[in-house]
């Protein structure tokens, strides 16, 4: 927990939430899109939650769905991460931005 009193909660695989516990967040085990989407859903208006990392292990379509949660909430923020062992590629966060803010 943080000072605030806010804390931060992982949502992802078992290598994901395994990583983001070594870290100190508070982790939701999910095997599937359909489980993420549920514990990020589950996450949005508890006021112990502040930030939301999900991992981008999920695809495309769930991305565009998290999108989509993400700019309906303020709090937690909602923040999608690589999955340990993917793929580097280049995150265009100007896009990113824009699509959140709805510009």
């Amino acid at each position: 927990m943080t000072r605030t009193g806010m804390r931060v909660v992982a949502v992802g695989g078992r290598a994901f939430v395994s990583a983001m516990k070594l870290a100190g967040a508070s982790a939701i085990l999910a095997e599937t899109a359909e489980e993420a989407l549920r514990a990020v859903n589950s996450l949005i208006g508890r006021t112990d939650v502040g930030l939301v990392l999900v991992s981008d292990e999920y695809g495309p379509e769930f991305s565009q769905k998290l999108a989509e949660v993400s700019k309906s909430v303020t709090v937690p923020i909602i923040y999608q991460l690589p999955a340990p062992g993917s793929k580097v590629s280049r995150v265009d966060y100007r896009a990113i931005i824009r699509q959140v803010l709805g510009v």
